[in-house]
């Protein structure tokens, strides 16, 4: 399997080195890599796409820190592994308020790097969760599909209803539902793709969903009803 790697790093000749050892994981385990790398933040970030595996950051960048650039990471992309790399290791502590995943010290050492790297390779196979893209205006957003409590769709948008707040796009709600597990979301009506999750209770013709009412339609209530008790196993009738 490949993944995909950005290494945000200034000095040219650090990069290089996390390049390297990527190509000697690869000959010595098998995993392939496709490493980007970025000489500042504003640079990952202009360019920043939902598609990495890994981010590899320098704390200590010119103009946005890595910190500071990890942060704006987190508003588009909750979800992609974050390991930091610094010569003061004091710092990687606040790594932890942005999610990180690791972080190792400056000058890397390849037995380090391979301990980080098998670490990740576990975490990622061990995580099957559900994603979606989301298109914005100019940039896009992955989601975890357990972040999403649930989908509205209103004109020609559509909302989500996270629990990090709401996300517009546009989209179409109907190719949205294909992509998710159906075992997991539901059409309460033609407006609402509901994370069964989060179904704290049905009352009559009205769902609660993460605290919020949602209208469930006449035609629809049957086969909602039916699918948030096959999915919680039975456990309401």
């Amino acid at each position: 399997m490949n993944r995909n790697i950005a290494i945000v790093e200034d000095e040219v000749e650090e990069a290089e080195t996390l390049r390297s050892y990527f190509a000697r994981y690869t000959q010595e385990y098998g995993t392939t890599f496709t490493v980007t790398h970025f000489l500042s933040a504003e640079a990952f970030l202009n360019r920043y796409r939902p598609v990495y595996d890994l981010v590899l950051m320098d704390i200590c960048l010119p103009k946005t820190s890595g910190m500071d650039a990890a942060a704006l990471l987190r508003r588009v992309d909750q979800s992609v592994s974050l390991i930091f790399v610094t010569n003061m290791a004091q710092f990687a502590v606040k790594g932890y308020e942005v999610d990180a995943f690791d972080f190792v010290v400056k000058p890397v050492s390849y037995a380090n790097f391979v301990l980080k790297i098998h670490r990740l390779l576990s975490k990622l196979a061990a995580r099957r969760e559900e994603e979606v893209l989301v298109t914005q205006s100019d940039h896009m957003i992955r989601l975890s599909a357990s972040q999403i409590k649930y989908i509205e769709i209103s004109g020609h948008r559509m909302v989500y209803h996270t629990t990090g707040g709401e996300v517009s796009a546009y989209g179409n709600l109907k190719e949205v539902e294909a992509a998710l597990d159906p075992a997991m979301f539901a059409r309460c009506n033609s407006c609402y793709l509901v994370n069964l999750n989060y179904v704290q209770a049905i009352q009559g013709y009205t769902v609660l969903v993460g605290g919020e009412s949602l209208q469930i339609s006449r035609p629809r209530r049957r086969a909602f009803a039916q699918a948030l008790n096959d999915y919680l196993g039975g456990g309401i009738t």
